[in-house]
């Protein structure tokens, strides 16, 4: 059974720092790029990041570059997002995603990131 599961969400204050995980199981997680996705209320999910099936590569969206790290340990079958200097407007619902081709377009079922005073 294919599962992605995220978790490391939480309230934090502007400037604050969170670490999101996201585990895989059921497919081979190694294989493919990875994405983090973002969801605020009312908007529309938006990219966060991503990560060749290496490491090698990464990409953010614009109002991330230089606030959040993607990373991924293959051993251990699970993707990070480093989040620095959090501000107000990153609230939102966290995802991650494994597109493995065809059908297979594979999400977690989110974690919650509150950023406020």
């Amino acid at each position: 059974q294919v599962q992605l599961v995220e978790s490391g969400g939480g309230l934090v204050q502007p400037g604050g720092s969170l670490r999101l995980s996201c585990a895989a199981s059921g497919f081979r997680f190694s294989r493919y790029t990875t994405y983090w996705y973002r969801q605020a209320l009312g908007k529309e999910r938006e990219l966060v990041a991503a990560i060749t099936s290496s490491g090698s590569k990464t990409n953010y969206g614009d109002s991330m570059k230089g606030r959040f790290t993607i990373s991924r340990d293959n051993a251990k079958n699970t993707v990070y997002l480093q989040m620095d200097s959090l501000k107000p407007e990153d609230t939102a619902v966290y995802y991650c995603k494994v597109f493995a081709g065809g059908q297979n377009d594979y999400w977690g079922q989110g974690t919650q990131v509150t950023v406020s005073s």
